[in-house]
């Protein structure tokens, strides 16, 4: 399969976007389902592989006696979660061309993708960092201590999560169908995130519906010890990508196969 797509110079600022009805992205996790049934060996892998980052991170602030890092660890999920799903657009993109699904694929990709997603990647660690400090200024200005009551914690939960929240709605809206795209198409990541900020805000009700989701399904991995994760992360990466196939139009922008395994 192969697509030239259009000129460089005739090609728009942002792909454009398709308007989307607000229980779209209940489809988009009942095909991802599906994806994850097709390639359950590589689902698996990379559902374990996200558990072991997730626990070792959680155990280490743990350990050294900072409950407050830990709460800021996880909510920082929500950041480095898209990046982490690059290998999941992968493995999508492998199963909507019609190609079984091969671990070699998928890495292949995510070589091909680097540039663009270690540039992604710094503008998440910006936010990232920057959330963290946040947090930290917080715990100064509202102190909650271990074994506190709960209502000397509410000052710190509220105004914490009023302030990760700003960060989170940034981080999503360009992250929303970026990265897909850039595993998908042939375009640069200034010209991915535009177009994905561009969709989230033409469909803003749909993508209410698409975070409400994501958290929802992100808290009960993280309620289940972690264990959920193993399911919800491939999950939610294989809906991602149809979410972009079905909002945004990248037709003019072609597929990059260079140094890919032919089908």
């Amino acid at each position: 399969m192969t697509n030239p797509g259009t000129p460089a110079e005739q090609r728009p600022f942002a792909a454009p976007c398709r308007q989307l009805a607000a229980s779209a992205p209940f489809h988009w996790l009942a095909l991802g389902w599906q994806d994850y049934l097709q390639s359950l060996r590589v689902s698996l892998m990379y559902g374990l592989l996200i558990l072991f980052i997730s626990a070792a991170v959680s155990i280490l602030a743990w350990s050294l006696g900072r409950y407050v890092l830990v709460l800021a660890m996880l909510t920082g999920f929500v950041f480095i979660a898209p990046l982490l799903a690059t290998g999941l657009y992968s493995v999508s993109r492998q199963l909507s061309r019609t190609e079984t699904p091969l671990l070699l694929r998928t890495l292949q990709r995510m070589r091909i993708v680097m540039r663009d997603s270690l540039l992604f990647a710094l503008v998440l660690l910006i936010i990232f960092l920057v959330w963290v400090r946040a947090a930290s200024m917080v715990h100064i200005f509202f102190p909650a201590t271990a074994g506190g009551e709960w209502l000397t914690m509410l000052p710190f939960l509220g105004i914490g999560t009023a302030v990760g929240s700003i960060f989170a709605l940034i981080s999503f809206a360009a992250a929303a169908f970026s990265l897909p795209m850039i595993v998908d198409r042939e375009v640069d990541m200034i010209t991915a995130i535009v177009s994905s900020v561009n969709a989230v805000l033409r469909n803003k009700y749909t993508m209410l519906v698409w975070l409400a989701l994501i958290m929802v399904l992100t808290i009960i991995g993280f309620a289940t010890f972690g264990l959920g994760l193993v399911i919800v992360v491939p999950l939610l990466g294989y809906a991602a990508y149809h979410g972009y196939l079905e909002t945004i139009d990248a037709s003019a922008w072609g597929y990059q196969m260079n140094g890919e395994i032919p089908k």
